[in-house]
């Protein structure tokens, strides 16, 4: 086994990981937003940064209360971050408001060379809208011109491109390719979809890259501990890509861990339990 610089001098700093950053709400039961995407940054080895983009009153058996932050916090909280810090990729998840999804589409495109992925989050799993209704045509308006990686389940696919939701294979690709033309439209022709299929019968994925259509199979996991597992993907996605992986293999590498965090989780709460973010480790 090969020795690391540390094994043969106990003094040596350690090389930094690479820094991803979270943009999300904040969920007090931790499995899902920023408490569960740093989970899952640091149970697959980078480094964590996060900016909170709403309060939520929530458990395990759902959401009661969503308080959006000001706008300019947000903005101030990133300036902040970015002026200290190099991301190696960001993940967005939950918005809220059209004043803090405007705002933060816009501070991304002043940073153009950092993959972003979004989680296209429009409800909670108990049904609860997470984002303002005008917020979902600036999902297809701004920021589909700006993120390089998008992954909507098969709901959040047929709210964005306004079709009905994808019940075969072939629909669910149609959906993927039209997402993809939006962003063409908007100037964006490097949009990777991804769709999770683990609402589906069958849990299978689909990566849309370029002009091929990959699909993931996946396995149907008995376990009522599924919250977050959206939050969950797009976080291992962000960070395997901020740690040099391929397209094709940080899917595969991100699917393989929720599959393992579903696989392990053990019950907590009275509702949907959260993943075991830390199976990798245990």
């Amino acid at each position: 086994m090969q020795s690391s610089p540390s094994d043969s001098d106990p003094n040596a700093i350690p090389s930094s990981p690479p820094i991803v950053l979270s943009i999300a709400g904040y969920d007090p039961s931790a499995g899902a937003g920023v408490l569960a995407d740093l989970k899952t940054f640091a149970a697959i080895g980078v480094y964590g940064m996060a900016c909170i983009t709403a309060l939520t009153v929530q458990s395990t058996q759902g959401v009661r209360q969503i308080s959006g932050v000001d706008s300019g916090i947000v903005i101030e909280t990133l300036d902040c971050l970015a002026e200290d810090a190099c991301f190696g990729s960001i993940k967005v998840g939950m918005l809220a408001s059209v004043s803090v999804a405007r705002a933060v589409v816009g501070w991304l495109r002043r940073r153009q060379r950092v993959p972003v992925v979004l989680d296209p989050i429009l409800k909670s799993s108990s049904g609860k809208d997470l984002l303002e209704v005008e917020g979902l045509n600036d999902l297809r308006e701004q920021w589909l011109a700006r993120v390089d990686w998008i992954t909507p389940n098969l709901a959040e696919l047929a709210a964005l491109t306004n079709t009905p939701i994808a019940a075969t294979y072939a629909e669910t690709e149609d959906a993927a390719y039209r997402l993809q033309q939006m962003a063409m439209q908007r100037g964006n022709a490097g949009l990777k979809v991804v769709v999770t299929g683990g609402h589906a019968d069958a849990p299978n994925d689909l990566l849309l890259i370029g002009n091929a259509y990959l699909w993931y199979p996946g396995e149907r996991i008995q376990t009522t501990s599924t919250h977050g597992t959206g939050c969950a993907f797009s976080s291992a996605l962000a960070a395997r890509i901020a740690l040099g992986d391929e397209p094709a293999a940080a899917v595969q590498a991100a699917k393989e861990y929720v599959s393992g965090a579903l696989r392990t989780a053990y019950p907590l709460g009275k509702g949907k339990g959260p993943l075991n973010h830390f199976w990798q480790r245990t």
